[in-house]
């Protein structure tokens, strides 16, 4: 008999009926594609209870494992007063302590992602030292050049040549994350910006950007993240994950897939 290929942990977070609709297209098309074992890891605060009663049979029909996991918001850490922005904070917030030591790497797939290649590539990428990878947004559809808005202002000043990255897709070697205390290091940022109301518009994505020159973020290739809005039609067809949800301006608005 071969041995057995190592497991492919994912990481993803849902609210509402329609997401949880999104998260099993999801969950499948991770399944169809990636050759390992794969176990989701879902935070169970924000899931229904249906969603919860349905979880066994989804894992039976696809042929995954699962595990609910859940954390108190820590009564030190500046709360947030939206849901949403609640949801975007445990996206990033605490990753070094939502995971068993014994689970090296995790990629978060947001759960309105369409998966189309083998996410065991991510897990075998030399991430070069960074605590985590992430693709940057593309700039390929010309019609949205005046829109980048991390090509002028604050992000174009900050960043000092350095990409912005979109957050619908990431891998962390937690390892690495813990060995540098990069958990530490995102909480302190948090608790110092979130003083600001007007601050951490998109709080999983300006977060870990606005600390790129404490904490590096490696870039992923480009194809690992199609987005409607900032990427062209051209670039589809190379596109493995596709985001339905984009962000423009700190807004975030739905995209349907219709190809």
């Amino acid at each position: 008999m071969g041995q057995r290929k190592e497991t492919v942990h994912v990481f993803s977070v849902a609210s509402g009926h329609l997401y949880e609709r999104f998260l099993s297209i999801m969950m499948q098309s991770v399944v169809d594609r990636t050759q390992n074992p794969v176990k989701f890891w879902l935070i169970e605060d924000f899931l229904s209870p249906s969603f919860k009663a349905t979880l066994p049979a989804l894992a039976r029909t696809f042929q995954f494992e699962y595990q609910l996991v859940t954390y108190k918001w820590p009564e030190w850490l500046t709360a947030q007063s939206v849901k949403q922005r609640t949801i975007w904070g445990f996206k990033i917030l605490f990753l070094d302590v939502l995971f068993p030591l014994n689970v090296d790497k995790i990629i978060f797939v947001d759960a309105d992602q369409v998966v189309r290649a083998d996410l065991a590539e991510l897990v075998s990428m030399d991430l070069e030292g960074a605590v985590y990878g992430y693709t940057p947004f593309c700039d390929s559809r010309a019609e949205m050049d005046g829109f980048r808005f991390w090509k002028h202002g604050y992000w174009l000043s900050h960043l000092r040549g350095k990409p912005y990255h979109i957050s619908a897709l990431y891998v962390v070697d937690l390892n690495r994350f813990r060995q540098v205390a990069a958990g530490d290091i995102l909480r302190q940022q948090y608790q110092g910006l979130a003083q600001d109301p007007n601050s951490l518009a998109n709080l999983d994505q300006d977060l870990p950007n606005s600390l790129q020159h404490m904490l590096p973020i490696h870039s992923l290739p480009q194809e690992w993240l199609w987005c409607e809005t900032w990427c062209d039609d051209t670039s589809l067809t190379r596109a493995k994950t596709i985001d339905l949800v984009c962000v423009v301006s700190g807004m975030r608005e739905h995209y349907w897939l219709a190809r």
